[in-house]
């Protein structure tokens, strides 16, 4: 990071530090669509097994329900 970046940092971090906490929480997170899981406005299951059967088979692995991997011993 040159000066000039991180002046413009410190400039950013000195202005949000006057919002309000209200506003701290409007910025501070962002929607990032997922897919599949965004797709439905709920899902209910009867088992946690029907459920990680459905995200298995549903949802894309980067997503990160699948069941995790073990390493090969």
């Amino acid at each position: 990071m040159n000066s000039d970046e991180l002046e413009d940092f410190r400039k950013q971090c000195e202005h949000n530090l006057t919002r309000t906490v209200a506003d701290r929480m409007r910025y501070g997170f962002n929607y990032t669509y997922k897919p599949v899981l965004d797709d439905a406005a709920w899902r209910s299951f009867d088992s946690m097994k029907e459920y990680r059967e459905w995200c298995e088979k549903n949802l894309p692995p980067y997503l990160g329900y699948g069941r995790s991997q073990q390493p090969d011993q």
